[in-house]
């Protein structure tokens, strides 16, 4: 099943732009995820149990380094879901 999550990141540091982009950049090595960032959220797109596992793991670390809050949206109905 293929599902989209929009995701939303805020860390809360003075250099978060940072923050932010490292995360971005850790989701786009994902070859099997399709992810598309914009500037208040990005929506990452992909089989359940692969996107599943990559929000588990790579929120995990920076929710360990910095303070954080991530706000998720998960849909298995929106448009990009039926591409």
């Amino acid at each position: 099943m293929t599902i989209s999550v929009e995701i939303s990141y805020y860390a809360f540091q003075r250099d978060y732009n940072e923050v932010i982009d490292q995360f971005i950049s850790a989701i786009e090595k994902n070859e099997n995820i399709l992810l598309e960032a914009g500037t208040m959220s990005s929506l990452i797109t992909g089989e359940y149990e692969e996107v599943m596992k990559l929000m588990k793991n790579e929120m995990k670390p920076f929710l360990e380094k910095y303070p954080s809050v991530f706000l998720l949206k998960i849909s298995n109905a929106c448009f990009t879901c039926k591409n």
